[in-house]
């Protein structure tokens, strides 16, 4: 993407529970699906102005795919609520970060509706990857290459990474963007650890 064709953003302050004034814009990527980015205590003009070469200090990012049942309708199938709010907490306490929220990955890309076919397949016995494969769907179908191409038109080339997932981290690096990582430990429970189990056991996720 050139300078040219890159979108511009507008930003609308977010004042959270917290007490923390978050900024959100939100940008149009691959298939017409509208991402959101949250972001907080950056200046994103002087970030922009600055050059890949010029040595960045890392940004502390987290790129959250979404999860109905778990962000909004609090879920404890899963640990994607509670990994949301620790990024944000985090990002709060260190003074600064960014949340790139994907959407149209529920289900990790099947959708919603498959995704809840995918529930029923797991409240029957299977995991998380048995139950995908069994719908006919790939172990993971995301894409996290427009999480990076918002990176790169935020101006941020360096990021410490809040994640467990390996693939993230591999799509960054990819499009070249300096990556380390920090482990984000969602909350576990009687009702996921099977689900947290097979993410580490057979997706890789430390």
């Amino acid at each position: 993407m050139t300078e040219s064709e890159a979108p511009e953003l507008h930003w609308a302050e977010l004042p959270r529970s917290s007490k923390a004034t978050w900024k959100i814009a939100t940008y149009l990527g691959r298939g017409g699906v509208d991402h959101a980015i949250l972001q907080f205590g950056l200046d994103l003009k002087m970030q922009m102005k600055s050059s890949e070469e010029e040595g960045q200090t890392p940004i502390l990012v987290r790129i959250h795919s979404e999860c109905l049942t778990g962000d909004v309708l609090g879920s404890m199938r899963c640990d994607c609520g509670s990994q949301l709010q620790r990024a944000m907490e985090l990002i709060e306490e260190s003074g600064a970060g960014i949340i790139i929220y994907l959407r149209d990955q529920e289900g990790r890309g099947i959708g919603l509706s498959e995704k809840i076919r995918a529930y029923e397949l797991q409240d029957q016995g299977l995991d998380t990857v048995e139950a995908n494969l069994a719908l006919g769907h790939d172990v993971d179908e995301r894409d996290f290459n427009d999480a990076a191409e918002i990176l790169r038109l935020l101006g941020i080339f360096n990021v410490k990474l809040l994640t467990n997932n390996p693939i993230k981290l591999q799509t960054l690096q990819e499009a070249g963007i300096q990556v380390s990582s920090q482990t984000l430990h969602g909350e576990r429970n009687p009702f996921n650890q099977r689900y947290i189990d097979t993410k580490r056991e057979r997706l890789g996720h430390n």
